[in-house]
């Protein structure tokens, strides 16, 4: 039988490695090795029961533990899907690292399901906390997230408003300028007009001033 804990002789003995067996428990959602070893997924800060019915993670990214407290010790956290730890994250503090994963992610395409499957949990589940934690929903979040963002780049940057929609998350600038009037009460392009008059906008003219060479 295949040693499932079997170390490559370069590695802390400490921390299991990813071998082929292991990576195939985990992508069939294998529950014959609950309770034998925890896996955890870099990119998100979240660990799992190899049963975890959540998206499969590429390999690349995981990292394989004996058990819940090992991964924590490590600063991953319990999934609130499958409750690897028995217990799960209390839902103020799930919220808290959701918020940062969309601050994070922000000018990526996010949609409920997306930011559901990335924090390993139902869309509903996600949105019900969320709004109760919050006051808003994550879409509401999300967007709020982006318009900051926008707000700063058009008051520090020179880019035209297609790129900083683009650049924000935002599929085309027509909507962009329709999400970013309703919570501004101003267009991108007259809200960066208002900056310009204020001296905050660095405006070709002010910046050939201030240039000493």
């Amino acid at each position: 039988m295949t040693d499932l804990y079997k170390q490559p002789a370069d590695r802390e003995r400490t921390e299991p490695a990813l071998t082929d067996d292991i990576w195939n428990a985990i992508i069939s959602n294998d529950a014959g090795l609950d309770g034998r070893l925890i896996y955890a997924v870099k990119t998100t800060g979240i660990f799992c029961r190899p049963s975890c019915k959540s998206k499969p993670p590429k390999r690349e990214h995981v990292r394989i533990f004996r058990g819940a407290a090992d991964a924590a010790a490590q600063g991953f956290r319990p999934c609130k899907r499958c409750r690897p730890d028995g217990k799960g994250m209390p839902d103020e503090e799930w919220i808290r690292h959701t918020a940062k994963w969309i601050e994070a992610h922000y000018a990526e395409p996010l949609t409920l399901a997306v930011l559901a499957e990335a924090q390993h949990a139902s869309p509903y589940h996600l949105h019900r906390t969320f709004k109760r934690l919050t006051g808003v929903t994550p879409a509401e979040y999300i967007a709020a997230t982006r318009v900051e963002a926008a707000k700063l780049r058009l008051k520090e940057t020179g880019e035209t408003v297609t790129e900083v929609a683009l650049r924000t998350g935002f599929p085309n600038a027509a909507y962009f300028s329709t999400v970013f009037h309703k919570r501004t009460g101003l267009s991108p392009s007259a809200y960066r007009q208002a900056q310009e008059a204020s001296g905050s906008y660095p405006s070709k003219k002010r910046t050939e001033e201030g240039c000493s060479c």
